[in-house]
Order: C-alpha cells, then structure tokens, then sequence
C-alpha cells in the first residue's frame, strides 16, 4: 500500500516490480512464467485465426476447425517448427509462420533457461556443498599439508575394512583438494575420499560432513592463520556445543602449537577431545634421536601405518602369569607394557602379575597376528649382561634457530649430566631463552649456510648436531633450502675430517626428505610428517595419547638404542627370545635392534628393525644396537 500523501507508482513501474520479484523466485519461477507467456499467445494467435477466418482450405463437406483444434496446431507447431509444412491458405499460413518464429524463440529461452539450471546445479555440486551421508567415517576439519600424509596414513589403515570413507571439509576449493588428494592416495586403495567445501566453524557447514556418525574426527590449524590454536579450539566447540548432536561421545583428535592453550582446549574439549601439542612434541624428539642415532627410525616405524604399529590386546588364558612370561608368549609380536584400566605401564617390572582384566600393549604387523603362541627358551650361556658406563658431559652444536628452541634446550636439560654445553648458532640473537639447570649455553652470530662460519666452530668435536628450520623467517621450501645447503657442508666437513657426525635436522616440507637423505645425515625429523602420523594413530585409537606420552617424555621408560654387548656376545647367533631375558636382567624391554651396516640403507628401514621373528638366530657386530625401553 503506497504511503499516505504519495502518488501511486506508475503501471510500469509496478509491472517491472512484479516481474523482478517473478525472476528472483528462481529457475522453477522463470519457467512457469515462460509456460504461461507461450500458451497466452498460441491462444491469441488461434482466437485471430478463428476471428477472421484464417481458415485452410477445407475438403467438400468438412467443417471448419475449432478454436481448440487451432490451439492445439498451435501448441504442436510452437514445439516442432516442421509441422507447418502441410499448412495451406496464405493468411493461415502467416498466422501459423508467427506461432513457429514464436515458439523457436520461446523453446530456445526453455533451454536455455533448463541448460543454466543444470550448469548451475553441476557447479555446485562441484563446489561441495551438499551434505555426506556417510557413516562410521574419518571427517577431517581444516587444510593444510599435513592433511595429505594423514589420508595416506588412514588409507593403509582402512584396508581390514569394509567400504571405508574419509571425508575432508575445508574452506578451501573442492576441485583443488581433491586434485592434490589424488597425488599422495595409495595404488588401489579402497577408501573413497570425499571433499566438501565449508567452514569448519560454521554450525551450518559443519552438518555437510556428517559429524555425529563419524568413527574419528580429526582437527588440523589451518595453514597461514595468525592465531592456529583459536581456529581449532573453535572447530572443538562447533563439535562438542552442536545443539544438533546427539548423545553418543565423539572420538576427537585435534593439534595445539602452543602448550599455553591447553587448559582452554581442555575446557573446550573436555574428555571428547584428545589433543597433540605439536611443538612440544617435535621438541621431544628431536631432542631424543639427536642422543642416539637411529631413533627416527624406530618413531616412523612405531607411527606410521606400514609395517609395525602399536595394538591394545586383552588374553585372559595369561592371567596369573608374569609380565616377562607374556613377553615370551608372542612368537609374531612384542609385548612392551600392560594398560590396566585407564593406566598405562610402559616397560613394568617383569615379576608384574598379569590380571584378567588387563590388556597388553604390543608391537605387531596386524591385529590379526597378535596371538599366542609357543613359549621360547632363552639361552643364558650367551648372555654377557655388562652395565651401562657412567654418563659423562656432552657438548651439542645448534645450528639455526626457531619457536621450538626454548623447548628443545628444556628437554635437553633434562637428559644430559652436568656440566653439558650447547652451542647456538643462528642469524639472529634467540629470544630469552629458559632457565637450565645442566646445560652451559654459547650464542654465536653467523649464517649457517656459511661453510667458513661452520669450519671455524670444530664441528667433529661435538657430541650432537640440531640444524633448525627456519620456518617464523621464511617459506618452507627456503627454509628447507637453507637446511639442505647446511647439511651438504657438514658432510664434507665430516669427510674431510674422518669423523662421523651425529645429524638431527628438521624439515619441513616431506618432499625433501628423498633429497635430504643423499647428505647421509644420521637422523631426519620431518615436523608436518610426525604430527600427521601422530595425529592418525591417535584417530584409530586413542588410548595411545598414554602411551605416547610415556615415550616421549623425559620421565618414566623411554626408547634407547644400546650397545649389542652390554646383552649379548658379539658373533654369538642368537635369538630374539634371549635379548629379551638379557633385557629383563637389566630392568628393560627389549623390542628389536638396529644393524649398523644398514643404517644408510632406506629399503631397510635404516638397520632397524622392530619386532623381529623371535626365533631367527642373528649374529650381531660389536656396533650393532639393541632397541629397548628403559629408565635413564
């Protein structure tokens, strides 16, 4: 109704107000519209032709047509122009060729408007935006490069299963994702990949991957944000206060940079949940496999879905017996601790007596090889059983400098003896650094990548080498650059000296790794790769956050790699059965041991090899190593 004292809008103006309104109804609206404008003005044309007589000759006798027998030949011209061919009579055939111009126009506006919807309609379904009726799913939240080993990883996980799904929503383009998706999935796989584009923070999004029937939800911070932990402390909250949830409890796996946040995440999360705190964890290791060499291997070989994982299994016909008795009871897998309720033994005493309701915490190949078989004998003959030597002060060279150094020099701390050094070695003075209680620290001001800079430090006479990524500086590819020139002077500088150097480089980026490796550095740490495989694992099975938590931190047993004759006689052939009775007499787990005159052989894992058939006789070198879990 027009407003008191207006003039009223002109009919023109209101007819082109209807028709916009008509327009904005959609695709449906537009053909309806178009539907009633061809049959107005097939029924003007038949009411010209019966009004003036328009008439085609008729035979003696017949009479004339009706005004719905020309609508209809109108109607049937207007969809097939060829039926006009047979008109006779000049005016009705004029009347007839402007119903066949009008309907090719008016059929040609139909496709076309038809042809746009579908194109339309195709487009958005390329833009993933309709909702996964998926279930029992891995959903993926977030992008950035770690999403790619993650799928590779479950992938391989996913092959026991039975038409296994993994659905990623990003707020990224689908056609893209799933273009780079496509270049890391494994040959043949079963798992079908879906894509879906959206907010992960949005209610409205989040429906489009199905979150309450997933099996696992994972949360990756996305890449190029400011702030990683809001964005996935927000992804928490979308998922466990959805007022569309049901009741059942999710099985949430997400990643934290920053400890800080923990406690807010934990709020968020409460016991739905788990979270991985990436730096602190990279720190750990790196800070563990730069004291021993080979232990990289043995992480990958433990977080990865090839080869030997960790399984959770309950074996009731072993209750009443001992810890080192269930060690012995697996011919195909290694026992290393018991998860008792919701506690976590790593490495327990082995007199500990085993309880019906206790599940042991094992090294497999599958979950279908961990059974029981026949006990082995150990043969003590061949068992030396020579302590450990006294721990001595350790001198570690830092090259390069980032977020996790002040990490990294905490959890160094805490493993070496008094009076240890480090070196620094950066571009740029490191912020303030932590308090330490063992370790003396030495800053120098230099490029890493000079080859006069690393000469004049004496680099063979260090103990341990960290090389960092530069990534708060650069891109990854640079900083992986500058990582790769640094390791190729400290291989000659090694070389060149007759000195084998004990390497732990960081990079960031998986695709250099292959190139890396020709540096023969002793150990990599790919930063994205381990928080992937990590982030998998914990997806699968989430009890493992306990277990891992074990390993990687500096209190309780942790993996050390120990000289073959502090166990065994070297040259000796022995079996696996007796490295775990020579362990056991030390307070340890033995889980498998490293071949030296393998260790730069990738398709052999590096010389590590866990979990090995236990009753294969092995003579090991005197530089060969065993793998067990022990208490510094």
């Amino acid at each position: 109704m027009p407003t008191r004292g207006a003039a009223p809008a002109p009919l023109r103006d209101r007819f082109r107000y209807w028709f916009d309104n008509i327009m904005a109804r959609g695709t449906i609206a537009v053909m309806g519209l178009l539907g009633v404008a061809t049959l107005l003005f097939i029924a003007v044309i038949a009411l010209v032709v019966v009004v003036f007589g328009f008439f085609p000759p008729q035979e003696t006798g017949d009479d004339d047509p009706t005004f719905f027998e020309i609508l209809w030949g109108n109607l049937m011209r207007t969809l097939d122009p060829g039926t006009m061919g047979t008109d006779r009579g000049w005016g009705f055939r004029a009347a007839m060729l402007v119903v066949t111009i009008g309907g090719l126009i008016m059929v040609a506006s139909l496709i076309g408007i038809i042809s746009s919807a579908f194109d339309r309609k195709v487009e958005d379904l390329r833009k993933g935006r309709s909702r996964v009726l998926e279930a029992d799913h891995t959903l993926i939240l977030g992008w950035s490069q770690k999403v790619l080993p993650i799928v590779s990883e479950l992938c391989i996980a996913n092959e026991s299963r039975r038409r296994p799904a993994i659905v990623v929503l990003a707020n990224r383009d689908k056609v893209e994702l799933e273009d780079e998706l496509k270049a890391v999935l494994p040959r043949n796989t079963s798992t079908r990949i879906i894509v879906r584009s959206g907010d992960p923070m949005d209610l409205g999004d989040l429906e489009l991957g199905n979150p309450h029937s997933a099996r696992s939800i994972i949360l990756v911070a996305p890449e190029g944000s400011e702030d990683p932990d809001s964005v996935v402390i927000k992804m928490a909250l979308a998922l466990t206060n959805n007022p569309r949830r049901g009741d059942g409890v999710l099985n949430i796996v997400g990643e934290l940079q920053d400890a800080r946040n923990l406690e807010a995440a934990t709020l968020v999360g409460r016991d739905e949940v788990s979270w991985v705190l990436t730096r602190d964890l990279i720190s750990r290791i790196t800070v563990q496999t730069c004291r021993q060499s080979g232990l990289s291997a043995v992480y990958t070989e433990l977080l990865d879905f090839e080869g030997d994982e960790i399984y959770f299994t309950a074996q009731p016909t072993l209750a009443g017996k001992t810890y080192f008795d269930a060690q012995l009871a697996f011919a195909e897998s290694c026992v290393f601790g018991i998860a008792r309720g919701e506690t976590v033994m790593i490495n327990p005493d082995a007199a500990t007596v085993l309880t019906s309701d206790d599940r042991l915490i094992v090294i497999s190949t599958d979950d279908s090889a961990v059974k029981l078989g026949t006990p082995g004998t150990p043969d003590p003959a061949a068992i030396t059983g020579t302590p450990d030597g006294e721990r001595r002060s350790e001198r570690t060279l830092v090259l390069g400098c980032n977020s996790d150094l002040g990490t990294i020099l905490q959890e160094l701390d805490e493993y070496v003896s008094d009076g240890s050094q480090v070196t620094i070695v950066a571009e740029a003075k490191p912020p303030k650094l932590p308090e330490l209680g063992s370790l003396e620290i030495e800053y120098i001001r230099g490029d890493t990548t000079s080859r006069a800079m690393l000469e004049s430090l004496d680099v063979p006479s260090f103990d341990h080498i960290i090389v960092l990524a530069y990534k708060e500086m650069a891109d990854a590819q640079r900083a992986d650059a500058k990582t790769l020139v640094t390791l190729l002077h400290l291989r000659e500088i090694g070389e060149n000296a007759g000195a084998a150097l004990n390497i732990v480089s960081e990079m960031l980026d998986d695709r250099n790794r292959e190139i890396a490796e020709v540096t023969k550095a002793d150990d990599f740490i790919v930063s994205d790769k381990l928080i992937s495989l990590a982030l998998s694992q914990l997806s699968e099975n989430r009890i493992l956050a306990k277990v891992f938590d074990s390993l990687f931190s500096s209190e309780g047993s942790e993996i050390y790699l120990k000289p073959v004759d502090r166990y065994v006689r070297p040259g000796e052939p022995v079996d696996f059965y007796t490295l775990l009775e020579a362990a056991r007499r030390r307070g340890e787990t033995a889980i498998g041991y490293r071949i030296v005159a393998h260790a730069h052989d990738a398709a052999r894992g590096y010389g590590v090899l866990l979990n090995p058939p236990k009753g294969e006789r092995v003579s090991f070198a005197a530089s060969d190593r065993i793998v067990v879990l022990a208490e510094d």
